[in-house]
């Protein structure tokens, strides 16, 4: 279900109408712009509280937009100019000639019900995105149903993270020798100095997790394999509660949209949410 709803959630990171929506707001770049529009659900935080939750970013890195982001747009305005800015890439990328809408309002209604039975407790930023308000048009409630959803198993993900004992720099890593981005696609998107990459590897080499070559041990294999098991088991929640042919209704109707994106290389096919597609 991630495979089939990240990419339709991805429109927000990488349609240039986000970047436009907060450029006129007066926040300035890109990250800035990410930072600002994926935090606004949680209000005008901090740095170091979003670095905890985002995770695998560099703190510094988040530092150089936050609060700073806060000072050029509120994140009410953020939030409006996202959603906008969405309404305006899917009409761009999905015409009315391309997608019947009929089609689009059933995704809407299940992916709402999928959202609202998604798991929140302990879960900071979905819980934070579950809080909104519900948009009317049936493209923007699916958007939010993704949002929602990928929020949810994202707060899960870090949990497996934490509990495992990988650090920030390590789970990446650890996913990038087991086969993710590469260690250039990561350090570009979440700024691990190539020092901090070698102290997280030397870390995991002393744990036999990493060999002298560094790859991946058995053991490092296992534990990597045990984080993302977690991560499907804790999701697994709202999914059964939605029942196994809701769901997989939703993922017809939804896959072909992110087919669109990713075929069409609006998500770039090597980018750091490890999203591969066949």
């Amino acid at each position: 279900m991630w495979k089939a709803l990240e990419p339709y959630h991805a429109i927000t990171y990488f349609s240039p109408e986000t970047r436009k929506a907060t450029d006129a707001l007066g926040l300035k770049g890109g990250w800035m712009s990410y930072f600002g529009c994926r935090a606004a659900p949680l209000g005008s935080v901090g740095p170091e509280i979003v670095a905890a939750m985002f995770y695998n970013f560099h703190p510094a890195m988040v530092a150089r937009s936050l609060p700073d982001a806060w000072s050029y747009a509120t994140p009410a305005q953020l939030l409006e100019a996202r959603l906008t800015a969405v309404d305006n890439a899917v009409r761009r990328l999905f015409p009315d000639s391309d997608f019947e809408r009929a089609a689009f309002a059933r995704a809407a209604e299940l992916g709402r019900r999928a959202a609202e039975l998604a798991p929140v407790a302990g879960r900071p930023i979905a819980a934070a995105n579950a809080a909104l308000e519900w948009p009317d048009e049936p493209h923007l409630v699916l958007w939010q149903t993704t949002t929602i959803l990928r929020e949810s198993r994202g707060d899960g993900h870090v949990a497996a993270l934490v509990a495992a004992g990988l650090s920030p720099c390590q789970a990446l890593v650890t996913l990038s020798t087991a086969g993710g981005p590469s260690k250039e696609v990561f350090q570009l998107n979440r700024r691990w100095s190539d020092e901090e990459w070698s102290a997280a590897s030397e870390d995991l080499r002393s744990r036999g997790l990493l060999d002298a070559d560094g790859r991946l041990t058995e053991s490092g294999r296992a534990l990597r394999q045990q984080v993302e098991d977690t991560t499907d088991s804790l999701a697994d929640q709202g999914w059964r509660a939605l029942g196994d042919e809701l769901s997989a209704e939703l993922h017809d109707l939804v896959r072909p949209l992110s087919a669109v994106l990713m075929s069409e290389g609006v998500i770039p096919p090597d980018n750091p949410m490890a999203m591969r597609w066949d």
